[in-house]
Parts: structure tokens; sequence; C-alpha cells
């Protein structure tokens, strides 16, 4: 009877009820399995289409330039006069044609059909010796004639909207009321000449046939109150070896510096900043194998003389300051992509690039700072070629030798970018050495782009050095007191404590770096560096202190609660240590020990610092280190530690050689998500550095990291240049540097993992 009373209250598992609770728990336990997996793969998804979409943006930093032609058409104007120039109007609609009579014709570019038609002559029994142009932006021409006088004419293009339709109209303007001006008193023929103009002065260079080179300065002279003005003339005459024939002649934008080359294959540099006295600073040989000189332009900007060789090589000069402040002129790079002479060189108007055409009808594309060929296409020219590029970059003029002229489409967006200019040296202008500079933007359309990751990358790499300085052995040691030493009462109000440092937004902790910390480490720097020994020692000596305290005071604070006691000795060496701060500065450092390292350590000290941005990362991360590695060690096995114990091994013998090898995998899995947190960071950095991109390892100086310096940046780049794509560059850098972090990570940890698995 009792068996059966028994079994009757045995549950049954197969009733209704029953069976619905499986039913309903087997649709939750497959909604989530698939809400898991969907959960996971949205997330690979994710960081897949970041990095696609990363690539995506910097793809077309590296894709190769075109030059495709377009059109080819007889010369406009007709063959029986020799061309001297060509240029084209923004647009590329519209060229312009000077000959040798000077005749200006304007055609379409597509078609070759005339437009207008200009001379330039108005006295018929004068002809032109000599012709040139100033810096393109300006577009002045200069006409040497054959009785030492100058005309100076430019061009420009009105644009109107007649019918919502573009409508350009070429014409030609005259300076100086279209007059002729006196270069040669003597009224010799000008074989060359040179020539820049602007508001306030102009220039004018020429070469007599008689081998004479004249300086003429015509500087406008306003009067006081802006109602009147007179032109005030400076003439000279520049001595030159007699036995040299000089073959080109070019003025800078500046009218400061006077290139000219001879047949010799020598190259001379004048500073002609004082008009009346021009001085040569320097005369240098452009080839080593003895090569002629067969082109010379300046790049734009003014500052770099291109110098193209019979040899087919193309030379960039400029003039760099030596030790005594002097001037000397520097062969920065080289360009011998092409084999025969350089017939004719065609700068960009606004970027460092060149076009250049050789004897064998080959036209190369370069670009200076990258120091690259950017494109070598064959083209129909002949000896006699001529070549023009359009203001944007993005067309091209070629005179073929069959009298016809050939108008191409030229696709080169980023010529800039090349792997030296992103990571190695470059020589910039006006600097004296290779060097690795970001510096992207500047208030001169003659500035040259600075795109080095270089000093960028080290940033990174400098505040990831010193916040992993700093956190790690804080956070590591903390984490094997509290999992191993702590009591558990103690241990449950530490370790919520610093998990929740975590939530606090970095933007915080960089306000606080930057306006609060930073001047508070600057007025108290001997503090600083005494506290970072002040501290372990009244650790070690606190230590020391209570093991020599006798047993019953010592058994009155619970085990594993002795840390209490290091709180109120911290804070009272901290108080001692930033009270003589003061007092040790002005015994030692005259009261100024930032100044002090300056002056006798070459130690430049900036408020905003590494060192301050290595704290403050160092507290962003501690938290995620701390944590994660309390856990590992935390979760080791009891069994280990007691058996450990119960072969006679100390505490600390037990933490060294079966702890810590156990929680291996995860402390260095804590380390690694710590540096790829440091690695990232960009407020804290933004805020308390000075965001300058230099490479000096000197804690008490800034820098400019990866992440900084795309959240500075990225809002100011035009979208789709140059400057935008390289900043997404940078982004896929970091992608892929905290991508190899954790990889690296993960493979170490499962392999430590499994080296310490049959502990």
């Amino acid at each position: 009877m009792s068996v059966n009373n028994t079994e009757s209250y045995l549950p049954d598992f197969n009733n209704a009820a029953a069976q619905r609770y499986r039913h309903y728990r087997k649709i939750k336990d497959v909604f989530i399995r698939y809400l898991m997996a969907i959960g996971g793969i949205g997330v690979i998804a994710a960081i897949v289409m970041i990095a696609l979409y990363l690539v995506w943006v910097v793809i077309p930093l590296f894709m190769p330039a075109r030059l495709d032609q377009l059109a080819s058409y007889a010369i406009p104007g007709g063959s029986d006069k020799s061309t001297i120039y060509y240029a084209m109007e923004e647009q590329h609609e519209i060229g312009m044609r000077v000959m040798d009579g000077g005749n200006i014709v304007f055609f379409n570019t597509q078609t070759g059909a005339l437009i207008g038609k200009e001379s330039v002559l108005r006295d018929k029994r004068r002809s032109v010796t000599a012709f040139a142009v100033g810096d393109p932006t300006q577009r002045v021409m200069v006409f040497g004639l054959d009785n030492g006088t100058v005309l100076l004419r430019g061009h420009q293009y009105s644009v109107t909207y007649p019918d919502n339709q573009r409508l350009i109209t070429p014409s030609v303007f005259n300076l100086f009321d279209g007059k002729a001006v006196v270069i040669d008193s003597r009224h010799k023929p000008l074989v060359l000449v040179s020539a820049q103009s602007d508001e306030t002065q102009t220039t004018v260079a020429a070469v007599t046939n008689d081998n004479r080179l004249l300086l003429v300065n015509l500087a406008v002279q306003t009067g006081f109150l802006g109602d009147s003005s007179t032109v005030e003339r400076t003439e000279q005459s520049i001595q030159i070896n007699s036995s040299a024939k000089i073959t080109h002649l070019v003025l800078d934008v500046e009218q400061r510096d006077l290139y000219f080359a001879d047949d010799k294959g020598w190259l001379y540099f004048y500073d002609i900043s004082d008009k009346s006295a021009p001085q040569l600073v320097e005369r240098v040989r452009t080839s080593h194998n003895n090569a002629a000189i067969t082109a010379l332009q300046f790049l734009s900007g003014g500052i770099s003389v291109l110098v193209g060789n019979s040899d087919g090589t193309i030379t960039q000069w400029f003039p760099v300051r030596d030790g005594s402040n002097s001037y000397t002129l520097q062969n920065v790079r080289s360009f011998d992509s092409q084999s025969s002479a350089i017939l004719a060189i065609a700068p960009e108007y606004f970027r460092k690039g060149m076009l250049a055409l050789d004897k064998d009808g080959n036209l190369g594309v370069y670009h200076a700072t990258a120091h690259r060929t950017v494109k070598l296409v064959q083209v129909n020219a002949g000896p006699d070629s001529l070549l023009a590029i359009a203001p944007r970059a993005n067309a091209v003029l070629v005179e073929g030798k069959d009298k016809t002229l050939q108008f191409w489409k030229l696709e080169n967006n980023h010529p800039e970018v090349s792997w030296s200019s992103l990571w190695g040296k470059v020589w910039y202008e006006s600097r004296d050495r290779p060097e690795y500079i970001w510096q992207s933007s500047s208030a001169s359309s003659d500035f040259e782009p600075k795109f080095s990751l270089t000093p960028l990358a080290f940033g990174t790499l400098k505040a990831s050095f010193y916040a992993m300085l700093f956190a790690v052995p804080l956070a590591i040691m903390g984490a094997i007191y509290t999992a191993y030493f702590m009591s558990a009462g103690m241990r449950n109000l530490v370790k919520p404590t610093i998990e929740i440092m975590a939530a606090l937004p970095t933007v915080i902790l960089g306000f606080l770096a930057g306006l609060w910390f930073a001047p508070i480490v600057e007025a108290y720097l001997p503090a600083m560096f005494l506290i970072f020994i002040a501290v372990p020692l009244s650790i070690l000596f606190t230590a020391w202190a209570w093991y020599k305290l006798p047993q019953f005071i010592r058994l009155k604070v619970p085990a594993g609660s002795e840390a209490m006691i290091l709180i109120p000795v911290i804070m009272l060496v901290t108080a001692v240590v930033f009270a003589a701060s003061k007092p040790i500065e002005l015994w030692l450092f005259g009261g100024n020990l930032p100044l002090w390292m300056g002056e006798h350590l070459g130690i430049t000290y900036d408020q905003r610092n590494s060192f301050i941005v290595g704290i403050a990362i160092g507290f962003a991360v501690i938290p995620t280190i701390f944590s994660i590695s309390e856990d590992a060690i935390f979760g080791v096995p009891r069994h280990l530690t007691t058996g450990s114990l119960a072969l006679g091994a100390t505490p600390w013998q037990t933490m060294a050689r079966v702890i810590l090898l156990t929680a291996s995998p995860g402390i260095f899995s804590a380390i690694m998500i710590g540096l790829g947190r440091a690695i990232g960071e960009t407020m804290i950095v933004v805020m308390a550095t000075g965001n300058t991109a230099i490479m000096d390892f000197n804690m008490f100086q800034g820098f400019r990291a990866l992440s900084a310096n795309i959240a500075v940046e990225m809002p100011e780049s035009e979208l789709g240049s140059t400057h935008y794509r390289v900043l997404f560059l940078a982004g896929l850098v970091l992608f892929m540097a905290t991508f190899m972090f954790n990889t690296v990570a993960e493979v170490v940890r499962q392999r430590l993992r499994t080296k310490y698995s049959t502990l």
C-alpha cells in the first residue's frame, strides 16, 4: 500500500503542461541560438563592411593616371608661321596659340575652330626675337623685340551665361598701356627674355644678341593718399662669362631669384632681391656626364627649378640654407624615365607636378614631392614640338610633327601619393634636409602638401607606450593582489569600484588632463619625479614596519585587508612631496625646472605632453586590463593553489609558478585589449597634447596620433580630395594595426592556454 502511495507522488513528465513547457523551451532555445548566430555574423559583417568601405575610399589614391587623346586637327591659324607658345583657360575649352610674328589666335580645343585673333605688334617694322611667359597663374607674356625693347601682354577669359549657357570670351590685355619697355639702351635685338609682374612691380631679364645679360625693374610707387602713382626704374647689367652662351633664362614669381643656363651645362643662381646689386649665389653643373641643358622651368610656387638635360634626365634644384646661414643649390631629386633630350617642361599651375616632352615624342607625367613617374606615353611629337597643360592639370595640348595639334584628356587626381611620400623621408621645398612631416594645408596656394603618415604612426605608438608603461604594472599588480591576497569583502568593494571607472567618458579624462592636471604637473614637476620614488619606498617601509609590530596588533586587522593601511600612508607621502616641490625647485633648479631642463639637458618641455597623455590614457585602460586579469587569476582552479601550498610552496611561490602561469592567457589578452584601446584613443590625445606631428621620444613633448589627426582634420577636408582619402588611409592603418594586435593576442592566448592546460 505504501509503495502505491509513493508511486502516486512521482511527477508525470508526459502530461499536457510538461509537453507545452518543453515545446516553448525548445522554441526559446532555437530562437536564442539563431539570434546569437545572427548577432555574431552581424558583427563580423559590420567589421568586414567597414574594412571594405575604407579600402574603397583609399583605392583611388593608388590608381594609375590616364592620358587619352580626344582630338587631333590642323594647327589653328595655319602652319605657315612657327608657334612659340600654347595655353588653355581653366575649363580647357579654349586654347591660345602665340606665333613668332606676334600674332595670337584663340581656338576651340575640341575642334580647332578659330574663335578670335589678336596682333601684338603695332609697329610692323619691328619683329619678335624672344618670347617668354611669367608665372602661369598671372598669364603674363613678354615679347622681346629686335630693337632692345619688350612688350608686356596678358591673356584673360571672361565668363558669361546667356540663355543659361556658359560663354567664355578670350581677350588680350596690355601692361604699361601697351607701350614698349626699353631694356637695352643700345637697342640690340633680344635673344632671350624672362619677366614677372604683379601689382607692385615688374621685373624683366633679357639677353642681347651680343651676349649681355640685362635686368630691369619697374616698381610702382603709390602716393601717400593713394591718389597718384609713379614708376621707379632700376636697371643693371650682370657680368657673365663671355665664352659661354646663355641658352635659358627664368625669373621666379616673387622676383627675387634669377636662374640661367649656358651651353657648357652650367646653371647660375643669382639673388636679385636688390635689383641694383644682383649677387651670384652659386654656379653648379646639373649633369655628371656633361649633358647639355635643354629645358629650364620653375616648379609651381617658384622655389624649385626644373632642369631638363640632353640625356633625358630631369633634375630638381632649390636653394637650401647651410650651417652658416648661406644658400646653396641642392639637387634634391632626379627623374630618368625618358632617354632622349627634353624639349619642353610644362609645370602644373597649383601642384608640384609637371609634364615633360622629349625628342623621341615621349610624354612623361611626373610629381616632384612624391618622386614618381605617374605616366609615360608616346605621342606624335617632333624635335620642335610644344606642350601646354590646363590650369586644372586635366588637359594637355601637344603640337605634333605632322603639323597637327593634339588635345589630350589627363586624369591624374592623386599624384602626391607614393610609398616614399607616405612613409619615407621627403626633402620638401625650403627645408634643409629630408624629413618626416605631416602638414596638410596652408594659407598659400604655393604650399607643398606633406602627407607623411610616419610621424602620426610614431605618435600613436608613443601614446600607447607611455600609457601601457603606466597602466600595465598598476593594473596587473592590482589584479594579482585583489584576486589572490585580498579578503572577499574588500574584493567585493574594490573590484566594482575600479570597473566602474571604465564608464567614465574619455572626453572627461581628456578635459581634466589638459586643463587641470597638465598645469599642476608643470607647477609641481619636481614632485612628479619624486612621487615615483617616494611612494614605492614608503610602501616598502610600511610593509617592513607592519611586520615588525607585535603579532597581537597585526591580528586585529583582518587577513587580506592590510592594504587599507597604505591609503593614509600614500596620501601623507604625496602631500609631503608636493609641499617640498617648490623649495626643492628653488634650491636646485633656480625656481623653474622646465626651463632648467631646456638649458642644461636640452629637453624641451611642453605643458601638454606625452607624460600627461600617458597617465590619462593609462587611467582609461586600467579598468579593462585590471578586470580581465583579475577574472583570469581568480578563475584559476582552487585545487592548484591548495596542492601547491600542501607541497610546501609559499603563497608567493604559488602565485609566481602556478597562478600566473595558468592565468597567463587571460593576462596577455587583457594587455593586448588594453593596447588596442590605447592605440585607438582619440579624445584624450586631442585635448591633452599639443597635436604637433613631431618625431621625438621625449616624454615632455607632444605628438599627433593617427586617430586624433582624423578627428581634427576630417571635418575640414574636401570630399574626394587627396587629403580626404589619406585620412581614410590613416583609418585603414589603424584598423589593420588593431586587427593585427588582436589576431596576435588570440594566437598567443590559445598557445598559452594549450601549454598550461595540463596543470
